[in-house]
């Protein structure tokens, strides 16, 4: 994880409110009004006793307490619509980070995500961008607002005495700003408190990709009685994640026992400052009253800021892993702009391809005339389905060049390329949803006649027809209802419902019976008119539908040529 400071973090969530600056500025300055209605009840209730004891006061007891009243209920409102305004503010700024996070994380899939823990994007996704709430709701005007208020208080208290003034402006800054500061500075074991939100953030990430794997695995744990090994460790990472939340539970209860007690002692020192200005005559009994009560009543703002500093370490390490995914490179950018590519055959020239250190293919060569269905046979691990993922391009080859219609497909339209190929994996993932919608992603607008037809060609009709709901009958999460060689003949369906020139299909009989492979290599024999097939199987019978078959170990020598 990128290491950000907390502005930088905080200057790129900000800039995100551009869109609604407008309803900002109006939360601030509604939440700035309420605030001083707020204020103004408890200074025009000190006017009101200075009116009882005899003193000279700006306005009438009636007019004081008309105000009163006035401000409670102006206060009421103003508090309502500025918390309106805000979480109207926060909830559409959310909707838009979810969505840049879902686009970005589709930029990415598959060279970057293959091999994350999924738990831990859960966790991003979700409650990480839903901590952002705290920070459009409750941080950016609180902030304004205190500085503003901040402001017209100490101009009213200096007023009286400018000496007031400048004790308030004190008061303000140690509590919303310079006590938090240091306070928060650490959060023990000499660690600071970001770096104990960041622990936190990472850690409940970690905790859920460990609970999800738990619950997949959960037949193999019970098959193999190891419930109380797994428990044991879903406890230990329980407590370590508790043991980072105590510490900055405990820094934030340090920061507020801190806060209450200058509170205190800056009320003491304004009653002493004013009460040393009445003796020399300097003020009034009312420059007393006044702001010394008025003190006491206007630290809510500050208050509020300074209740923000613990919150916002855990809302700003949230923010650093949503910014992680907006901000990374995909390993392949898409390709828009060019002209559109009609499918004439492919091939793959010299080509290399590397996970990190490990080689996986080496000056691999090989020629996929159009119309022709080419077999690829190898040992696992050889870098068959490697190789179809360059075809797809889901990643660039290290070197050489993988080519559709003698162009090399880094220069073809990511939208024709995918419209030019079918490709089905060895594991069909199938979406929690009827099995008609989980067709229907192959091709949105298809027909039910099209889904039909479809799934004859993938001997899987007759199964959907003996279910309960045939076409809309539900399948479970990650389509755990059914059988792996019934999610791999829905897989197969996907890709004829697809109706590309060039299917990429890798085992795609691998979990079928005789009869079924049989059924589906007629099917791929009677739609090879107009179709290119490139095939990957350990199975020699599916390989009897190959016009060639290649041993991808000797492709970057001979041209690997079986039969």
């Amino acid at each position: 994880m990128k290491r950000r400071s907390g502005f930088s973090v905080m200057a790129r969530l900000i800039g995100l409110v551009k869109p609604l600056v407008g309803f900002m500025v109006l939360a601030v300055v509604m939440g700035l009004a309420g605030h001083l209605c707020a204020s103004f009840i408890t200074i025009f209730g000190s006017y009101a006793v200075l009116g009882l004891l005899g003193f000279d006061t700006p306005l009438g007891l009636k007019a004081m307490f008309a105000s009163v009243v006035l401000f409670a209920v102006l206060r009421a409102v103003l508090r309502y619509a500025e918390q309106s305004c805000n979480h109207f503010i926060a909830f559409k700024l959310l909707a838009l980070i979810r969505d840049q996070v879902f686009l970005a994380l589709r930029k990415l899939c598959p060279a970057k995500l293959e091999g994350r823990d999924k738990g831990d994007l859960i966790s991003v996704i979700t409650s990480d961008i839903e901590l952002l709430e705290v920070f459009y709701a409750h941080t950016i005007s609180p902030a304004a607002i205190a500085f503003f208020y901040t402001a017209v208080m100490c101009l009213f208290i200096g007023s009286f005495h400018p000496a007031m003034g400048i004790l308030a402006l004190l008061a303000y800054l140690a509590v919303g700003i310079i006590i938090p500061l240091i306070t928060s500075r650490l959060s023990g074991s000499g660690r600071t408190a970001a770096d104990a939100a960041a622990e936190f953030r990472t850690g409940s990430g970690d905790l859920s990709g460990f609970v999800l794997d738990s619950l997949r695995g959960l037949s193999e744990t019970i098959q193999y009685s190891r419930g109380r090994e797994r428990l044991i460790q879903m406890n230990d990472r329980t407590d370590a994640l508790s043991e980072t939340e105590k510490r900055m539970k405990r820094t934030a209860g340090r920061n507020m026992a801190v806060t209450n007690t200058a509170i205190l002692l800056f009320d003491l020192c304004m009653l002493l400052v004013s009460a040393m200005l009445y003796q020399s005559g300097k003020v009034d009994f009312a420059g007393v009253l006044v702001p010394v009560i008025a003190l006491f009543s206007s630290f809510g703002p500050a208050v509020a800021l300074a209740n923000l500093g613990s919150t916002l370490q855990n809302t700003f390490a949230a923010g650093n892993r949503v910014l992680d995914i907006l901000d990374e490179i995909p390993a392949v950018l898409e390709v828009a702009g060019r002209e559109k590519t009609a499918f004439e055959g492919a091939a793959a020239k010299n080509v290399s391809f590397s996970y990190g250190a490990e080689s996986i293919l080496e000056g691999v060569s090989l020629e996929i005339p159009r119309g022709q269905v080419i077999g690829i046979v190898g040992k696992s691990g050889s870098g068959k389905s490697t190789l179809l993922k360059l075809f797809m391009r889901f990643w660039d080859a290290g070197n050489g060049s993988v080519e559709i219609s003698g162009r090399d497909i880094s220069r073809i339209n990511t939208a024709d390329l995918r419209n030019m190929e079918s490709f089905m994996t060895q594991e069909t993932h199938l979406f929690h949803d009827s099995i008609r919608s989980n067709l229907r992603i192959a091709k949105l607008d298809a027909t039910d006649a099209e889904i039909e037809a479809a799934c004859r060609k993938a001997s899987i009709h007759d199964f959907i027809m003996g279910l309960p709901q045939g076409y809309d009958t539900p399948v479970g999460e990650l389509g755990d209802t059914l059988s792996g060689g019934e999610r791999q003949r829905l897989g197969l369906a996907r890709a004829f419902l697809h109706d590309a020139p060039f299917l990429l299909l890798d085992e795609p009989t691998s979990n079928l019976d005789s009869l079924n492979e049989a059924v589906i290599l007629k099917s791929l024999r009677e739609e090879r008119d107009g179709k290119t097939v490139l095939l990957v199987s350990h199975r020699q019978s599916t390989m009897r539908v190959a016009d060639a078959v290649y041993s991808v170990e000797d492709l970057s020598r001979t041209g690997g040529r079986v039969s």
